[in-house]
């Protein structure tokens, strides 16, 4: 955990819904990850609000009284940042910053900012200027607030153009001017992709922080980055990984997350193809995560969004050195958390090693299990290149033809 005294940490309130769609627990839920990427961003929550409500207010998200909380506590306890846990309109976004007189954020925008953070190649950070450029766009007007739009009538009509309009000219321009350089990298990816031959292609797949990268070190022997915070992989590294005698690549993919910037996924469209185009992919779970369930879900929805869902998966839970629990029978879901962590034995007894009749359990930060682990995914692979390559007498000496 990052001490106080080291960095200096923007203060930062939160605000959500409880709905009809969204209860109690799950706003809860949602707040809770909203306050991780505040602090992966560099903030410090100090406050939350929540509001029940049949709907969001169109002009403010949350009702007059409870807004005037916030600005108040704003107020009295000098806090820069309001973050909403729902993408804001650009017509709330000005309605509440003229209210709160601070710094207005919303999920989208604070996504956007942790990319922007963390995107070390100069791909990753195209990707990331061209969403945050058409995150921009549509709410250019709010950022005039001191230079009002020009009103037409005497000595007003001339040639030229309003500030909002240049920059919105301008911004069009530098979309249109970055979509053509993700473009010319997309092709040279295509090419590099063509030229990695009919090598078996394994993909890690999973939401953010799930131990994906600290798998990938572990396999491949390699020094990706992993950090105990979001998004802390947005480039796709692929390394060439040996088991036994058999060669494949595999990929360490950007994690995913729920409400995921439909800005984000199709400028980080090529990224994606990694997975689109894997062979086998590795749905790794954090399963000490009490919401790991959800996180699945929007795995797999996602998956359905890039059209790769019925590929070949093995689901591989992760961390579960860090899942404490009460040991349970056969018909036991999932019971009540103690300090006591299950076998493997154990954790074959539970619904998640029948997911798909293809689950495995591993610690990879602990290098639990992980012989399994190898055994699965050579296993796996080797049936993908018997069908590739179903002539190769040194890969299989005891393989023949039906």
């Amino acid at each position: 955990m990052i001490e106080k005294k080291d960095i200096a940490l923007e203060k930062a309130v939160l605000i959500g819904v409880i709905t009809k769609e969204q209860n109690e627990d799950k706003s809860k839920e949602y707040l809770d990850e909203l306050e991780f990427l505040t602090y992966t961003a560099g903030g410090e929550v100090v406050k939350r609000f929540t509001q029940k409500m049949e709907m969001p207010n169109p002009k403010t998200f949350i009702g007059t009284g409870k807004i005037q909380d916030v600005q108040k506590f704003i107020e009295e306890n000098e806090v820069g940042t309001a973050i909403f846990d729902d993408e804001l309109s650009p017509a709330q976004e000005r309605n509440i910053s003229k209210i709160l007189n601070c710094k207005v954020l919303d999920r989208t925008n604070l996504i956007l900012d942790i990319f922007a953070q963390r995107a070390q190649t100069s791909y990753a950070r195209t990707q990331v200027e061209l969403a945050q450029c058409e995150y921009l766009l549509p709410r250019l007007k709010g950022m005039w607030t001191h230079l009002e739009r020009q009103k037409g009538g005497i000595g007003m009509r001339g040639p030229g153009e309003t500030e909002i309009e240049t920059d919105r000219r301008i911004v069009r321009d530098k979309i249109a001017l970055l979509k053509k350089k993700i473009e010319t990298i997309d092709r040279q990816m295509e090419v590099q992709r063509g030229n990695r031959g009919q090598m078996v292609r394994v993909a890690l797949v999973g939401y953010t922080n799930v131990g994906k990268s600290t798998l990938m070190n572990v396999i491949s022997k390699s020094e990706v980055f992993a950090e105990n915070k979001l998004f802390a992989t947005l480039d796709t590294t692929v390394r060439k990984v040996v088991i036994k005698n058999l060669p494949f690549l595999m990929s360490d993919t950007v994690g995913f997350i729920r409400k995921l910037p439909t800005q984000l996924v199709e400028s980080f469209k090529s990224t994606l193809d990694e997975v689109r185009e894997a062979d086998l992919l590795l749905h790794v779970v954090d399963i000490s995560h009490p919401n790991f369930e959800e996180h699945i879900e929007s795995v797999n929805n996602i998956l359905v969004d890039i059209k790769s869902a019925d590929k070949p998966t093995i689901m591989v839970f992760n961390k579960i050195d860090a899942y404490e629990a009460e040991p349970f029978d056969d018909t036991d879901l999932l019971a009540e958390r103690t300090k006591v962590n299950f076998s493997l034995e154990e954790w074959k007894k539970t619904w998640m090693s029948k997911v798909g009749n293809n689950a495995l359990f591993i610690s990879a930060i602990n290098k639990e299990n992980l012989e399994d682990f190898k055994k699965r995914v050579y296993d796996e692979v080797r049936e993908i290149h018997v069908t590739r390559f179903p002539y190769n007498k040194f890969l299989y000496p005891d393989y023949t033809e039906e």
